[in-house]
């Protein structure tokens, strides 16, 4: 054999192997999908549930609230996939794709159009809103993208070594953690009956598209395993945790999130902070490493 035929061999071998789809992981993203997909119709029919003089708000509040749930179950989905491809060893460049494609539906796209539908609904209430509503929506969802084009490309296994590969932290607020924020503060505004707090998601938005493209370190939890050893004070206060959740839903959940937030900026600042006092008071600059 030839170099050349050796190397089209090569080349035909490796791009099988990154286009193979593994059942399992690929079967939780098409899960996240689907769940995104339905978030979206859920929350196209809370809008038009506050159309024409038929308007219910009653049935509007409940479409929204269960196209939040849609989005919560698309989190559970996407944890599921990548630990199942890296429990089986089966990922592939094939499952990063079609797991950024349905981030971008479930993540980007589903909790933009809640936060923009609950905002320009047709009660003239808000009219700045309704000028520069889409511009916010669209600011955040395309820092979803961007945040998820630098994870595919800095995690791209040609540019990484596989001791590299399992990262603890993330750089900047990952796309299923801000849907998580947004969507679970709409819950709770359902359930509290507070929708006129609504007004302030825009700026939530803005907020947390500016986290997605920062360099903030968030936990990945991608070491977490079977294998994962720990004692028994921090085992008994994950078990109080997820009881709590259970028992609080609607308001647990949204301050799970938030504060997985908040524990990567005040981390932030501690370790700028004690840079800043080893560079003798000079501020370090942001690190470029992590994913």
């Amino acid at each position: 054999m030839t170099d050349t035929e050796g190397s089209t061999a090569r080349k035909y071998r490796d791009a099988t192997e990154a286009s193979r789809i593994y059942f399992l992981p690929n079967l939780m993203t098409a899960g996240n999908l689907f769940c995104g997909f339905l978030a979206v119709i859920w929350c196209i029919r809370a809008n038009y549930a506050t159309i024409g003089p038929d308007s219910n708000d009653v049935l509007a509040t409940e479409h929204y609230t269960e196209a939040v749930w849609f989005i919560l179950f698309a989190v559970i989905f996407d944890m599921l996939d990548g630990r199942l491809a890296r429990l089986g060893g089966r990922e592939s460049l094939f499952g990063k794709e079609f797991d950024s494609i349905a981030d971008i539906i479930s993540f980007g796209i589903a909790p933009t159009l809640m936060v923009f539908f609950l905002i320009l609904s047709p009660t003239d209430q808000y009219p700045f809103f309704r000028r520069v509503g889409w511009l916010i929506g669209f600011i955040y969802l395309l820092c979803g993208a961007v945040r998820l084009a630098r994870f595919n490309v800095i995690t791209n296994p040609l540019l990484i070594s596989d001791d590299d590969k399992i990262e603890s932290h993330f750089r900047g607020l990952p796309l299923p953690a801000a849907a998580g924020m947004i969507a679970s503060l709409v819950l709770v505004l359902n359930r509290l009956d507070l929708r006129a707090w609504a007004i302030f998601l825009p700026i939530l938005l803005l907020l947390i598209a500016f986290l997605m493209v920062s360099n903030i370190h968030y936990p990945s939890f991608k070491r977490l395993d079977w294998q994962t050893r720990t004692r028994i004070r921090p085992f008994i206060y994950v078990l109080a945790g997820i009881a709590l959740i259970f028992l609080f839903r609607s308001f647990a959940i949204a301050f799970s999130f938030l504060g997985y937030i908040f524990y990567g900026i005040v981390c932030h600042l501690m370790r700028r902070r004690k840079g800043a006092a080893a560079n003798g008071g000079n501020w370090p600059r942001p690190e470029t490493d992590a994913v």
